[in-house]
């Protein structure tokens, strides 16, 4: 019987994750809310505590576009406090959905950090997951199936005002675990207040989910995290920017551009040539990231700056380099286990910054299992992390020993 239930489970990972890959190219249609909604803007005054609650409304989750397949959750839309880089209380929002099946108390919740949306604010997974736009719906609705709770924050300035601080370690982190405080404090999702958690998070998500576990001890050390899954994290930054400058994924590097710059406060303006300045202005107000794949496919940064050079060029120079370096992961010990999966055949996001990263944290003592696969492509590869995520993160809520590949 428990074989069948874990072959149950993987089948269905499998099938999720595969459906989420191959429908990432071709959702277009992200939230069309042309101003902020009222509920995006954060009151003059936060909450003492970060992960408390600022206020919260019903929302939905639908599958599609055309809103014909609708999750059978109690799905609740929050606002909550936060911290950014330099110790300010910020406002972030996100989304908290309870599966209507029951299962035996305490249910864990699942904080899943979303994978890149793009930078403006129609494009925050709060609102493409109630609008049926989100392209990470159905991994999302894999864990709502085993019966978790989850948790998707929507990072700082998606959404909220301010530009996405894309990329920037820290404050991703502390978002992804503020997001499970507010889960546990939310009232009205009824969920266990000190009851067992976890990371999840692929690509950026996978870089989130990987700060969260090394902020953890020191940031939440409340939180009773049983285990990290980690796909594709962007580790070291400087060697994502030289792998996408010019390719289909090249709008990822500018993300990158701004996102620096607005965690940082830097002008990007003096950097940029006219055309530098539309391009990137376009991806920061008006595309979601499935759109600027279509609109700036391999966009060259050395067509963008002001002096001619490759954007790549700027980062190994002050104040850019001291920015992507403290950006690394892997330099902290997490506490949890931590699964660790990439594809030899990524094409964004370097294979060996995975395995890297799952070295450094073995030789800081932590629990690691590396795993890799060959799937054709980072888009795609996101169902094998799935595939075997699902079924470890049971494994690690029921309590039985992590494996390690240290």
């Amino acid at each position: 019987m428990l074989r069948c239930r874990a072959a149950r489970r993987r089948a269905v990972a499998t099938l999720v994750a595969a459906a989420a890959a191959v429908a990432l190219p071709f959702v277009s249609h992200p939230a069309s809310a042309a101003d902020r909604p009222p509920f995006y803007e954060p009151p003059a005054t936060l909450p003492a505590r970060d992960g408390d609650v600022i206020r919260t409304e019903r929302s939905v989750f639908y599958l599609d576009a055309l809103k014909a397949f609708k999750v059978d959750a109690d799905v609740h839309r929050i606002m909550y406090r936060s911290t950014d880089r330099l110790g300010k209380p910020i406002a972030v929002t996100g989304t908290v959905l309870v599966p209507r099946t029951p299962r035996p108390a305490p249910r864990p919740i699942v904080a899943f950090a979303p994978g890149t949306q793009g930078l403006a604010d129609k494009c925050a997974p709060s609102l493409q997951m109630a609008a049926g736009t989100e392209y990470e719906a159905l991994p999302v609705k894999g864990l709502l199936d085993e019966g978790y709770a989850v948790v998707v924050t929507d990072y700082q300035g998606l959404g909220t005002p301010g530009v996405h601080t894309y990329l920037n370690r820290e404050v991703q982190g502390r978002t992804v675990l503020d997001s499970l405080r507010a889960a546990q404090r939310l009232t009205a999702a009824g969920l266990p207040a000190a009851g067992p958690v976890a990371l999840y998070g692929y690509s950026q998500g996978g870089g989130a989910a990987a700060s969260a576990a090394e902020l953890a001890p020191t940031y939440a050390p409340e939180l009773k995290i049983r285990g990290a899954v980690v796909g594709a994290a962007p580790a070291q930054l400087d060697k994502v920017a030289d792998n996408t400058d010019g390719t289909a994924y090249s709008v990822f590097f500018n993300y990158s551009f701004s996102g620096f710059a607005a965690g940082y406060g830097i002008d990007t303006g003096p950097y940029l040539n006219a055309y530098g300045r539309h391009v990137t202005a376009d991806l920061r107000d008006n595309l979601c990231t499935t759109q600027a794949l279509g609109a700036y496919p391999f966009l060259q940064s050395r067509f963008l700056t002001a002096n001619g050079r490759p954007l790549t060029e700027r980062l190994r120079q002050a104040p850019w380099d001291a920015i992507v370096a403290e950006q690394r992961l892997g330099d902290r010990r997490p506490p949890m286990p931590v699964l660790v999966s990439h594809s030899t055949l990524d094409d964004v996001i370097p294979y060996e910054l995975g395995r890297d990263l799952a070295a450094d944290w073995c030789r800081r003592g932590a629990t690691v299992k590396f795993s890799r696969n060959h799937v054709p492509g980072h888009i795609a590869a996101a169902a094998a992390t799935s595939a075997e995520g699902v079924p470890w993160l049971a494994d690690r809520f029921a309590g039985k020993t992590a494996p390690s590949t240290c």
